[in-house]
């Protein structure tokens, strides 16, 4: 009898301490031990969901676990990224975004339902890509500085296309206005396309837009290129002078860039970024995104947020000076 009891009460303590097993060992778990959701706030197709598909299949051969591009556009970004923003903590969503969204909207729209900074933890910058000043063939100036000498005799007289009010090449051109001392009239699209189709049929003589984008009429002599966007020549288009040559201090790439829920531990953070510093040395990703376009960008978290809030401060002052306004 007394053995029963003996061994009813082992049996007790053995079940009570189960919970605390259990839960030890879930705690254990390596990250990743399920499948992760990678939010991307703008549409299929474009550059930011291309170039989160090219990422999600090495993280997800990196890690051992599936990274899923979930596309959530709509107000710019700001749909998707609010719902990153409340997302839980654990490093189990995952935000894929460019520079438009994080750093551009906050000026852009009177109120936004997150905050770039406050909200998210940086893991890496992945990738930029320029944009380029074209004009149709059948426009006089030949380059930059031509066209700048125009502008300055005819001030508003000349227009530039671009995918509407607020957008990244609205704000390039707002930009070349201010440093270079020139006033070209701003003409809103509803999209890259329609603004590229107007150039090309010279409704409009000039436009931003994408490298990518627009490489392929480059090459056939359909528009001319006046300059890219960077701070340097593009290694996808070495021939095409960066504005920058003609007008210093001049750069506006767009960017995509991994972010994490602010609040996620350290040591998932940490296990992320190193991961991402491995799969954008590997030969075979960076020759996929040189493919698009994209030159893979390389800085620690540090460095990524730095740059963030430096590129905040730089558009609010260009938002500022355009007047664009959104909602």
């Amino acid at each position: 009898m007394q053995r029963t009891r003996r061994a009813l009460t082992a049996a007790a303590a053995l079940a009570a301490c189960l919970p605390l097993f259990s839960a030890r060992a879930l705690a254990a778990d390596p990250y990743p031990s399920k499948p992760i959701q990678m939010i991307v706030p703008q549409a299929p197709g474009g550059t930011n969901d291309i170039v989160a598909r090219l990422v999600a299949v090495a993280l997800s051969q990196r890690l051992g676990q599936q990274v899923v591009v979930e596309n959530r556009p709509g107000a710019g970004g700001n749909i998707g990224t609010q719902a990153a923003a409340r997302a839980t903590p654990d490093g189990y969503t995952l935000l894929m975004t460019i520079s438009s969204t994080q750093a551009i909207n906050p000026s852009l729209y009177r109120s936004i339902p997150f905050d770039p900074i406050k909200d998210f933890e940086p893991i890496a910058p992945v990738a930029s890509v320029p944009n380029v000043l074209v004009a149709n063939p059948a426009f006089p100036a030949r380059s930059l500085s031509e066209l700048i000498a125009m502008a300055k005799a005819k001030p508003d007289y000349y227009r530039f296309a671009s995918a509407g009010n607020g957008t990244l090449n609205h704000l390039l051109g707002e930009m070349l206005n201010s440093m270079a001392g020139i006033k070209l009239e701003h003409v809103p699209y509803k999209g890259v396309a329609p603004a590229l189709n107007d150039v090309l049929g010279n409704q409009v003589p000039l436009a931003f837009a994408s490298l990518p984008s627009v490489l392929a009429h480059i090459k056939a002599g359909k528009v001319r290129a006046l300059g890219v966007s960077s701070a340097r020549r593009s290694p996808f288009a070495p021939d095409i002078p960066a504005i920058s040559e003609t007008v210093p201090g001049y750069s506006g790439d767009l960017w995509v860039g991994l972010f994490a829920v602010k609040g996620t531990p350290r040591e998932v953070t940490q296990k992320l970024t190193q991961t991402m510093q491995e799969i954008l040395a590997d030969k075979t990703l960076r020759d996929k995104l040189a493919a698009q376009g994209a030159e893979v960008m390389t800085g620690t978290p540090q460095q990524f947020s730095k740059m963030l809030a430096s590129d905040m401060d730089k558009w609010a002052r260009i938002v500022k000076a355009s007047g664009a306004q959104v909602d």
